[in-house]
């Protein structure tokens, strides 16, 4: 943590000398000491400081300055931090505009120079007004702030995204929160450019794109090898841990993820059926583990870049990225997982991040305090997500079209929603319209069962009706069944096309799709099972196969 700035100004070299030697011998331990002798230097760097995040405690101005007066200089200072002390250095003859400025610029006191000795005339003063200082000071967010309205689609997309890449940081509604609006007064920014982020080094960005703030962050979407012996694509539960086997038993490995790490179950509030994990741990948790661990071991991690294509050239595999690149690689394991199905219901699609969300979206979480939110689904991700948002809204009612939970959901998630006061079950009901002026502020819920319709209160709602594939991407000779899953192994023997489609002398391996070397693990592949147990084993599990196949062709 930055330490709180005493920032003095005096165009007399020897005078700020003096007075920044004797607060450091003070108050180094506590504050670090800034000194200028030029009044427009100090200026120009408050806007950087601010931008910044840092703090200023204090402010000593020499009154006698040729470029700027001590009296205004502060009264500029005031605009960039308003809580800081004041204190001006005076000679006898400037001490009637001293006590002028105490209720012009709410001065904090004066000190007539020279103040030797510092123990008597200086300390003192300076330890009353700095514990006064302390005792409305709060740390300010180190880290990158953002700056936008709560239900604002682009705004949501941001959040989503450092959240997913598990970078903090700080959101800042422009609506209700006076420091967001102060900050971009400072800077001339206008709300028609939200949102905006602003960076550690004080730069910002208006309204960016994921990839221009992907770049800023620290994240790496560039390819830093010719050939690689795997690829992954896709880094949910799957792709991690295949990136973890592979660059552990020594392959040259890279991930490569469209959007963030962990997939669907790294939007999860809490896993409590993972093997090794008695009390649970959250999706962010585990992907973050993972990351680490595969980070460690040598895997490289591309994002965030989607893949266009696979291509084979010469008896390799050609991966052409988003950004015009291109991968070539040895084997190929595609992890990519699936996406939520959207709700076709009228109006869902017009509040889509500003209200209506498909997933845990956690990060609006906090907005639903104390309202009425609804989530859509039965299934082991909506309960999770009905748990999480209860520690926050007042009700949340949990919509399905069936009778009960029983047939889709884990009996441990029925029995803690039973047991959440502010959890209501709502069975034979559906949404069939969503309503609101910029956000979803009604919904119509409708009773299958009897035919009656309600119009109620919602301040969120949150969507999980089953999933559907990322494969529209793909092309190649690679067989999807009727849903567009990723056929693999014995079961491609089923389809007519097969025979002619692979030339090889052996069968399929388990996890290898119809087009050698190019495997499919996880909730992408055909009958897996929708755990993040069994897709952790599934990556880990195609390693084995690639090392088979790399075998074969070298």
């Amino acid at each position: 943590m930055n330490l709180p700035i005493i920032l003095c100004v005096d165009d007399d070299p020897q005078v700020l000398r003096a007075i920044v030697r004797d607060l450091k011998t003070r108050y180094r331990e506590q504050y670090r000491i800034i000194g200028t002798t030029l009044v427009k230097e100090a200026l120009d760097s408050l806007l950087e400081l601010k931008n910044k995040s840092e703090t200023v405690a204090m402010f000593i101005s020499d009154q006698r300055m040729p470029e700027l007066d001590g009296i205004a200089f502060l009264e500029k200072a005031m605009q960039f931090y308003p809580d800081a002390k004041r204190v001006l250095l005076t000679a006898y003859s400037d001490t009637d505009a001293a006590i002028k400025a105490i209720n012009t610029i709410q001065l904090d006191y004066y000190l007539v120079k020279p103040w030797d000795p510092p123990e008597e005339k200086l300390y003192p003063v300076l330890d009353d007004l700095l514990g006064d200082w302390q005792q409305n000071y709060k740390v300010e967010f180190k880290g990158i702030k953002v700056i936008g309205y709560q239900f604002s689609q682009r705004s949501h997309a941001i959040k989503e995204f450092l959240a997913g890449n598990l970078i903090p940081y700080q959101w800042m509604d422009v609506r209700n929160t006076e420091p967001a609006c102060h900050l971009l007064t400072l800077n001339n920014i206008d709300n028609n450019h939200l949102p905006v982020v602003f960076l550690e080094d004080g730069t910002f960005l208006t309204n960016p794109s994921i990839l221009e703030l992907a770049g800023k962050v620290g994240l790496n979407p560039r390819v830093q090898h010719d050939m690689y012996d795997v690829v992954i694509i896709g880094a949910g539960p799957a792709g991690l841990a295949a990136g973890v086997y592979g660059s552990s038993e020594g392959l040259k490995t890279l991930l490569i993820e469209r959007k963030a790490p962990g997939g669907q179950a790294g939007t999860s509030s809490r896993i409590e059926n993972y093997l090794g994990f008695p009390s649970g741990l959250s999706g962010a948790e585990l992907t973050r583990r993972a990351i680490a661990q595969a980070t460690r071991l040598g895997t490289e991690f591309i994002t965030p870049q989607s893949v266009q294509s696979i291509q084979r050239q010469n008896g390799y595999n050609q991966i052409l990225l988003e950004d015009g690149t291109s991968v070539n690689t040895r084997s190929v394991i595609i992890t990519t997982g699936v996406d939520y199905r959207t709700l076709d219901t009228k109006g869902c699609a017009d509040f889509t991040g500003a209200g209506v969300y498909y997933g845990a979206a956690m990060t609006e979480a906090t907005a639903c305090t104390d309202k009425h939110v609804y989530v859509v689904g039965g299934g082991n991700s909506a309960g999770q997500a009905a748990m999480y948002l209860s520690r926050f809204a007042k009700e949340v009612n949990i919509l399905i079209r069936r009778e009960d939970l029983t047939s889709t959901m884990s009996a441990y998630l029925i029995e803690q929603i039973q047991g959440t006061p502010n959890i209501t079950v709502r069975p034979f009901t559906e949404v069939t319209e969503a309503k609101g002026s910029d956000r979803l502020e009604q919904l119509v819920i409708h009773n299958i069962k009897t035919g009656a319709s309600t119009t109620e209160q919602a301040a969120a709602l949150y969507i999980f009706i089953g999933a559907k594939p990322f494969t529209d991407w793909l092309e190649l000779n690679i067989i999807k069944d009727e849903k567009g899953f990723i056929e693999t192994g014995r079961e491609l023997k089923n389809y007519a096309q097969f025979t002619s489609i692979w030339k090889e002398e052996r069968d399929p391996y388990l996890l290898e799709t119809s087009c050698p070397g190019i495997f499919a693990a996880g909730d992408v592949r055909a009958t897996a099972m929708n755990r993040v147990a069994a897709a952790v084993g599934e990556g880990s599990m195609a390693i084995s196969f690639v090392h088979k196949y790399l075998a074969e062709v070298k």
